[in-house]
């Protein structure tokens, strides 16, 4: 089945950009919807990004909305977040998952962002 693996993760100071990445492998993510989540110490996983199987539709929370971009290149099985004007409250660890139908049923282990002022 397919694996997700993050990476990109860093420390950075606000206002900084970072892009993080997830490949896919042992199997392709063409015609799967995929998300990127994020998870900050004592908050619940919050979803912060989505991106159709085609690219064509994305959508974001409000809270990164005009500073994430999402975005996906199914000829290399990957999908990233660029993540621009990045603020003390980004800091968590950020995860990608895949979307069969209305389910996220593969999911990455994380890669952490932390962002200082």
């Amino acid at each position: 089945q397919v694996q997700l693996a993050e990476s990109g993760g860093g420390s950075v100071q606000a206002g900084d950009s970072l892009r993080l990445s997830c490949v896919a492998s042992g199997g392709t993510i063409s015609n799967l919807g995929m998300g990127w989540f994020r998870q900050a110490p004592g908050k619940e996983r919050e979803l912060v990004a989505t991106i159709t199987w085609s690219g064509t539709s994305t959508s974001y929370s409000d809270s990164v909305k005009g500073r994430f971009t999402i975005s996906r290149d199914n000829a290399e099985n990957a999908v990233y977040l660029q993540m621009n004007s990045l603020k003390p409250e980004d800091t968590a660890v950020y995860s990608c998952a895949a979307r069969r139908r209305t389910e996220y049923v593969v999911w990455g282990q994380g890669t952490r962002v932390t962002v200082s002022s």
